[in-house]
């Protein structure tokens, strides 16, 4: 019998809330989910103090001691390389350059695993599915912008020569506004897949379309609140079935779909899975349906099913199961892999 078992950290860095979980050798989560408040902008001395916080509450949680951790996998939302931010992203400026892997380490004296946080939620979503460890998946993630990551089987996270591998947003897809024109990404490019599937393009969307006579009289078209909380309320407008609502995400769903049509030409991935807060919507379903239109438009037919087996699917689609969790577990099950 082991006397003394190894337990493994999953740290998940966001805007609001770092996510902590904490797996035994077994991959099996102990204790619950701790939740601490953010300080990105503060600067990451600021955010390790809050990684120590939960690390605290983690081993308190499952009643063991800090020093029992063997390794930490940690999240980061911007570009890295090497456990060195490359990018501000929605950090603080003392992050870009920094070695926050080594940093980190030295600081907590435990070993650790650093990727960005399209990475780590797509690990998590092959953490959670212990079926599917023969075979790649590809997240995909519609959020405040569009992002995703690439999980080869056996469960290694793809992340390219310089960990900037799966900039998924950021695939060019051939659609334009009204005008011909095509719109600006936040990258500073146009045309990216992002600015067509987001919540920045939400939010454009929904202006450019309540502002033509047909909207006129449109609730939306009735109150002085700012684009924001009308996008907000976008959700449950198609929930309702109301057509403004329905037009708007069923053009972002086919677009979705006819860009990770090329993603999967490229990688034949056997497993897509779409996540961000689409998933959890009543609508789903019917988003999936658009999806699915969009992707059938631009694959290839081998790309569906086998011309083999036509009962057989080459390329399955699935809805995100993770939740909130699913990069902090992601890096907890990764760490264990790595430093086990």
């Amino acid at each position: 019998m082991n006397k003394n078992p190894k337990f493994f950290a999953g740290l998940d860095i966001g805007g609001s809330t770092l996510k902590a979980v904490v797996v035994d050798a077994c991959a099996k989560q102990i204790g619950p989910l701790v939740e601490v408040r953010s300080l990105v902008k503060d600067g990451y001395q600021t955010t390790f103090d809050q990684l120590e916080n939960a690390l605290d509450q983690l081993a308190a949680g499952a009643g063991i001691s800090r020093s029992d951790i063997a390794g930490v996998g940690l999240d980061v939302p911007a570009p890295s390389s090497d456990g060195v931010i490359w990018g501000r992203a929605n950090l603080g400026d003392d992050w870009v350059g920094t070695d926050i892997r080594g940093q980190l380490s030295a600081r907590i004296g435990i070993p650790v695993f650093m990727t960005n946080d399209g990475n780590a939620a797509a690990l998590g979503e092959y953490a959670v599915r212990e079926y599917h460890t023969a075979r790649s998946l590809l997240l995909v993630a519609p959020g405040t912008g569009l992002g995703g990551g690439l999980v080869l089987p056996g469960g290694r996270v793809y992340e390219g020569a310089n960990g900037l591998a799966l900039e998924i947003g950021h695939i060019s897809v051939p659609f334009r506004e009204d005008d011909g024109e095509q719109p600006a990404c936040s990258c500073g490019l146009k045309g990216c897949a992002e600015s067509w599937v987001s919540l920045m393009a939400l939010r454009r969307r929904l202006g450019i379309e309540l502002a033509k006579p047909r909207w006129a009289a449109h609730p939306l078209n009735q109150t002085d609140a700012p684009i924001a909380e009308k996008a907000f309320r976008l959700r449950d407008f198609a929930t309702d079935g109301d057509e403004l609502a329905i037009s708007i995400f069923k053009q972002q769903g086919f677009i979705l779909g006819y860009a990770i049509a090329d993603m999967v030409r490229t990688l034949d991935p056997g497993l897509v899975v779409i996540g961000g807060g689409l998933a959890e919507t009543t609508f789903r379903d019917q988003y999936m349906e658009w999806i699915m239109e969009g992707f059938a438009d631009r694959a290839w037919p081998v790309y569906r099913y086998s011309p083999l087996d036509s009962t057989k699917e080459t390329t399955r689609f699935e809805w995100a199961i993770g939740g909130d969790a699913a990069a902090a577990i992601g890096m907890a099950y990764t760490a264990r892999d790595l430093f086990q």
